[in-house]
């Protein structure tokens, strides 16, 4: 089985827009306090920014989009922190019909192509803490916290 990391396009959106609603029905799972149901979950005028700007692609699985990832690109630079390059991945996520078929190993092998290409100098992210899975992955991949992101009801 073959696993096709590229730039998305326009086309796929009604695909990605799958994979962003079933992303969005695990968050209101977890937290029904935080997440409610919206329709569109992305607004197609910003995927289509993210398309122009090149900063989203879709994981394709034997032909068929099966996985998404959205990065932005961000320049960290002030007087307390040194200067850094980092790809921060906004969103990443795998439609569930295709989970456990290496297509996020697929993801992170390609931020970490895309990281040298460009010359960045981390990627980051964040994970709900009630996503344990997910978490799992991506210590298993070499990610460690950085922050704890707290909050009092």
């Amino acid at each position: 089985m073959e696993i096709c990391i590229r730039n998305a396009r326009l086309e796929d959106y009604q695909a990605v827009e799958t994979i962003m609603n079933q992303v969005q029905q695990l968050h209101i799972h977890w937290r029904p306090d935080i997440y409610k149901y919206s329709e569109p979950v992305l607004p197609l005028g910003i995927y289509q920014q993210a398309v122009e700007a090149g900063t989203f692609f879709v994981a394709e699985y034997n032909g068929m989009a099966a996985g998404i990832l959205f990065i932005i690109l961000r320049h960290i630079e002030s007087p307390n922190q040194v200067t850094r390059d980092v790809l921060f991945v906004d969103s990443m996520a795998v439609d569930e019909k295709y989970r456990g078929k290496g297509i996020g190993h697929a993801f992170f092998d390609f931020l970490q192509d895309l990281k040298k290409q460009k010359g960045y100098d981390a990627i980051e992210l964040q994970v709900n803490a009630k996503n344990t899975a997910a978490y799992k992955m991506y210590c298993n991949y070499g990610f460690t916290s950085k922050s704890i992101h707290m909050e009092l009801l």
